[in-house]
């Protein structure tokens, strides 16, 4: 299932997680999606053509060479937190949000708390890094440990529903909901 690379250490498995997003992308059309955690853009520059307004978040300055120059996409360079921060004063309704900054438990949890109150009834949030494929992938290099805040924040699902795809590095969607018909709400 993983190979092992020249070095003895496991390689990480190929990015499934990003034609995934991509055709929920196309399915969903979200008017407003935002990435946290762009590294090199591979992502967000797929879903460019789906979604009214892109927003990518990375502390690296360098990412920003790597997003593609549109009219609907934004780089931010700064910390999820900074940007959390900047929609306090200048709020944004975001119908898909996409948490792969740092692969830290207590980051997603945060980046996950910070980020609901913007996210629209029915919007989707994607948090990667969440079923890593075996104690090796718990590094911080790689998965982290992510897949902890899961279950924290499965503790408190009263606005919100979880599923975690067990393939690894793991992809988890959540759907922020009170009803389940989005129509009914």
């Amino acid at each position: 299932m993983f190979r092992i690379g020249a070095r003895g250490k496991p390689e990480s498995p190929p990015p499934w997680h990003i034609e995934f997003i991509v055709g929920l992308a196309k399915v969903v059309r979200p008017s407003v999606y935002v990435e946290l955690g762009v590294h090199e853009a591979e992502l967000f520059n797929q879903v460019i053509p789906y979604a009214g307004q892109l927003i990518g978040v990375d502390v690296s300055p360098a990412s920003s060479s790597f997003v593609k120059q549109a009219p609907n996409a934004r780089f931010i360079c700064g910390t999820t937190s900074e940007f959390a921060a900047e929609l306090q004063e200048s709020p944004v309704s975001i119908d898909m949000l996409f948490i792969d900054a740092d692969h830290c438990r207590e980051s997603v949890v945060r980046d996950f708390r910070d980020y609901f109150p913007f996210v629209r009834p029915h919007g989707l949030i994607l948090l990667h890094d969440t079923h890593p494929g075996d104690a090796s992938f718990i590094d911080p290099r790689l998965c982290g440990d992510a897949y902890l805040a899961i279950e924290e924040l499965q503790s408190d699902e009263s606005t919100y529903e979880m599923m975690t795809i067990p393939v690894s590095p793991g992809l988890t969607l959540c759907r922020k909901r009170t009803s389940q018909l989005s129509w009914a709400e």
